[in-house]
């Protein structure tokens, strides 16, 4: 990963169609754009590419996610249940929707936990959120289970596992819906750009609706209707420039896919030399869209060692404990409610706090997280590289 280090003449076509076109608005303008709906074939391609029965274009993985709440629903006072080892983005939309995020523990999965999902369940719970992190399957089908018994929707954030699978069915069909992101470091990437999936037809209509401003959308959800509003909503709307490298970012998906699992292979194979290493546990290899290679030494103190080795080596290694982004401990803002709303907003409402978390909420998967290394597995990999990846992992042994 990512995309942008296999675009050629591919993306540069696709991208030309539109601007020879001259209408980079996904809509309207039928008889200025030569017939060039670049978003809505890009939506038919990836629902068919995923088996999905719709899909619906957006502006990042961000705002699928928030456009997938708002669909199922979730609002004020609701509780939506996520994982704490995820991006940001994953409970900053559960927020946007005035919703309170709730957090489980991970496995070796590196996804979340089915056993302490069912913990956090309660009469609020209003979605859950399984992320399959870096490129991996989460335990879906036991989380799926869980939910059914509850009659709670499941969305699956598929954010960085595009081209990922379990058991030959694609990532993010498990679920009600499917959010991915297609932002500059994704496997498949648009710049920006996100998609949400679903096999439910009055779902996709809701989300393109949402999506549109509330614009009606009831002649054909993939393109606009009439002039009625069913609901407020916002724009999230992708542009045709966008929709255009899908295109051809999608047509190459599965090579890039292959590529990196040959990638991979060599991680792995270059990190066996380590005492006491073990993987993270991948329930489908052939899967498995290989966008990252996680490894964990026994404990704390010996991750760190490693990686320190490897950094003097120039090719140190992600190493989560430390990382802002995704690991629930270090999520200040989150932990401290800030917020730029005056009123604090949402983590205070009426003058009353309403939202605490806890730093040290989430021990098991601190304990996972904090021995845990990582590598992003790009798609090319020169042999130098390779070579020098190797011998800094025979120093750090």
């Amino acid at each position: 990963m990512p995309g942008f280090e296999i675009f050629g003449a591919e993306e540069k076509q696709q991208v030309m169609e539109v601007l020879d076109s001259g209408v980079l608005f996904r809509y309207e303008f039928a008889a200025q754009r030569n017939n060039v709906w670049k978003v809505l074939e890009f939506e038919r391609a990836f629902a068919a590419y995923t088996g999905a029965s719709h899909a619906q274009a957006v502006t990042s993985g961000s705002a699928a996610l928030k456009v997938a709440l708002m669909a199922l629903g979730v609002g004020a006072g609701d509780e939506v249940i996520t994982q704490g080892f995820t991006f940001v983005a994953t409970w900053e939309a559960i927020l946007d929707c005035g919703a309170i995020p709730v957090f489980t523990e991970v496995d070796m999965t590196l996804n979340m936990d089915p056993a302490d999902l069912e913990k956090k369940i309660t009469p609020k719970t209003k979605v859950i959120i399984p992320v399959h992190m870096m490129g991996a399957p989460a335990r879906i089908e036991a989380i799926k289970a869980i939910a059914d018994r509850h009659r709670i929707p499941v969305i699956e954030d598929t954010a960085q596992a595009a081209g990922g699978r379990l058991q030959g069915r694609h990532l993010g069909t498990f679920g009600a819906i499917g959010t991915f992101s297609f932002d500059s470091v994704k496997t498949m990437t648009t710049g920006e750009g996100g998609m949400c999936i679903t096999s439910d037809p009055v779902l996709w209509q809701r989300m393109s609706e949402y999506h549109d401003h509330g614009h009606d959308h009831v002649p054909n959800p993939g393109g606009r209707g009439g002039e009625g509003r069913p609901f407020i909503g916002f724009n999230y709307r992708m542009m045709e420039i966008q929709g255009a490298l899908g295109l051809a970012q999608l047509a190459k998906l599965d090579g890039m896919v292959a590529a990196q699992k040959q990638n991979k292979q060599f991680f792995q194979e270059a990190a066996s030399v380590l005492p006491g290493v073990e993987y993270r546990e991948i329930l489908d290899p052939a899967g498995d869209s290989a966008t990252f290679f996680c490894f964990m030494l026994p404990d704390r103190e010996r991750a760190e060692a490693v990686n320190q080795a490897l950094r003097q080596e120039g090719v140190g290694a992600v190493r989560w404990s430390e990382n802002g982004w995704h690991y629930y401990p270090n999520w200040e803002h989150l932990l401290d409610g800030k917020t730029p709303a005056a009123n604090g907003w949402p983590f205070t409402a009426h003058g009353k706090r309403r939202i605490v978390y806890d730093p040290q909420g989430l021990p098991v998967s601190a304990a996972i997280l904090e021995r845990t290394l990582t590598y992003q597995v790009p798609i090319k990999l020169a042999e130098e590289q390779k070579t020098k990846i190797a011998a800094a992992l025979k120093k750090a042994a």
